[in-house]
This record gives C-alpha cells, structure tokens and sequence, in this order.
C-alpha cells in the first residue's frame, strides 16, 4: 500500500487521479447501465486507466491525450438532450439545400442541380471505396497523430488536445443552435420539414461499401449516432484541417504531402458521399481555424504567465538564500 501510495504521489497531484474517474465510469454506465456490449467502450475502460497510472511517461501521454478521451464521453452523453431546442420546423432543410443550390450547384436553370445530386446520378464503386477511407478511419488517425505528437513536443500535443475537445463542443452546441439536415436526408425524405424519429444512415455510398466489403461497418457506426440534424459544420473536415496545421511544422515532406491528400480527400469525401453540403464544409473549416488560434493564444498567455510565476519564485528563493548569507 505503501509502495502504491508513492507511485500515485509520483504521477502528480491526488486530485488528477480523479479526472480518470468519468472515462472509467461512462463505459461501465454504457455496458451495464444501457446494455450495450461496445467493444470500444470495453476498450476505453481499459486503455485509460492504463495509461494513466502505469508510470510517468504514460501519465504524460495521458495528460496530452485527456481532451481528446472527454470527447467520446460528451457526444456518446448528448443523446440525452437530444431533442433540446430542436422542433421539426427549426431544422434547416430546403433552406440549406437551397443556398447551396445558388452558391455551388451545377447546370442552370431547371436542370441547375447540388453536387450531392450529381454525385448520387455519375457514382461508381471505386469512388465509394476510396472516399470511404479517410471517413472510415478518422478517428483513429486523430488518435494516432495525438501519440505522433507527443513524441515531438509536449506543447503541441496540448494546443491540438484542448482545440480537438472545444472543436468538438462548439460543433455539438451548433447542432442545438442551428440544426439542419445532410443532404442524404433530403434525397432520403424529400421533404422540408424534419422527422425527429429519423434515424441517422451512413448514406447510399457507404451503404455500397458496407455491400462491397461484406461488412456492416459503416451502418453499426452512423446507426448509433445521437446527432441526424448535425450537418452543420462538418467536424469530419476540421479534424484532419487540424492535423494538417499543428503537424506542419513536425512533418517532412512526405508527412505533409500525406496530410494534406488526407485533408483533400476529406473534404471530397463529405460532399461526394452525400454527408454534407460545401456550405457545411467550409464553416468546418472556419471553426477550425478560429478554435485553433484561440486555444493557441490562451495556452501561450498561460505559458508566459507560469513562467513569470516560475522566475519569480526562483528570485525570491535566491533573494532569501542571499539574506541568509
């Protein structure tokens, strides 16, 4: 006991031990509490302690990696208040569609369609197979890169960790403020006003791939979300944007030039798989940016802020030793 108590006391403050706490008791809540056998949420339950208590350098990883851990928790939690401030006559459907229809549509007049429309019409297996990719593995390459970089700096891991989590909540929060409608939606209902009992779908693309590849991937992961009326703005696209401008400056050329096919390839894949509109895409990549150079200044602001408080406890140290001479 005595030995456990050091090691704690070597991994930082007690009260950080407690952060552990919701990551631990959240899948146990979704296992046992709703039934739901999740082999992510299993994983979730031991991964994190895991890391966390195993020693110093894992604790590190797990202070780095902590924003990006909470993210899981508050969407999988929002199904709780999925209906708050959302009425069928607040969701944005036909107006959406019909913005993007004058800004970006193709053809004119009668004919003038969305790209989603086009894309539905001249589509082919292989462009579902490889769009499927960047949309099928997202998450894991958000996780990978937060390792990546807690390799190369301790800094760049907390700028990417803490923009990832309010990415994410400024995006959840404007699924409440301004709902609206992707554009399977619409090609699935035709209709303007919005089903609250609609279930989300992985689209007509991803339902091929799910056919090609003999697996319900695509269909188990969009089947469980919580958020149908939550096109705007595409968090599929701000997270390798994000990827791309914090791992700049740590990549060679290859790293670059794969994160920005990454990126590319994200964007296309959002409008081509009938996801989102190009509306929804450039507003990802504005709350992209803007939550990146906030979060960055706060953490500089901070940094300059606890190093004046570091020098400043070493002057008196010295000034007191001096005093002592």
């Amino acid at each position: 006991m005595t030995d456990l108590r050091a090691h704690l006391r070597s991994l930082g403050p007690a009260w950080t031990h407690w952060t552990t706490l919701p990551l631990i008791a959240w899948p146990l809540y979704v296992v046992f509490g709703r039934g739901e056998l999740r082999w992510e949420w299993i994983a979730f339950f031991f991964v994190v302690p895991a890391v966390a208590f195993i020693g110093p350098r894992t604790r590190t990883l797990y202070v780095g990696l902590f924003p990006i851990a909470v993210v899981p928790v508050i969407y999988d939690g929002m199904r709780v208040v999925k209906y708050l401030g959302i009425t069928p006559e607040r969701v944005h459907i036909c107006d959406l569609r019909n913005g993007e229809l004058s800004l970006f549509g193709v053809g004119s007049g009668a004919g003038r369609v969305t790209l989603q429309d086009y894309f539905l019409v001249h589509r082919s297996d292989v462009a579902d197979l490889f769009f499927a990719i960047p949309y099928g593995t997202f998450i894991f390459v958000a996780i990978a890169f937060g390792v990546f970089l807690f390799t190369k700096s301790f800094a760049a891991i907390q700028r990417y960790g803490w923009t990832f989590l309010w990415l994410n909540v400024a995006g959840f929060l404007t699924y409440h403020i301004y709902p609206s409608a992707p554009p399977w939606y619409y090609h699935l209902t035709h209709s303007c006003l919005a089903d609250l009992t609609a279930h989300a779908s992985e689209g007509v693309h991803l339902a091929n791939v799910d056919r090609i590849i003999g697996v319900s991937y695509f269909a188990s992961f969009y089947g469980r979300s919580s958020d149908v009326f939550g096109a705007v703005p595409s968090l599929h696209v701000a997270y390798p944007a994000l990827i791309v401008i914090e791992g700049w400056p740590f990549f060679r050329a290859l790293g670059r030039a794969v994160s920005l096919l990454f990126w590319a390839s994200m964007c296309c894949a959002a409008v081509y798989l009938d996801h989102h509109y190009v509306i929804d895409v450039l507003l990802g990549l504005v709350y992209t940016a803007v939550i990146y150079l906030a979060c960055k200044g706060f953490l500089a602001r901070l940094d300059r802020k606890r190093s004046r408080g570091a020098a400043a406890d070493m002057g008196a140290a010295v000034a007191s030793s001096g005093g002592g001479n």
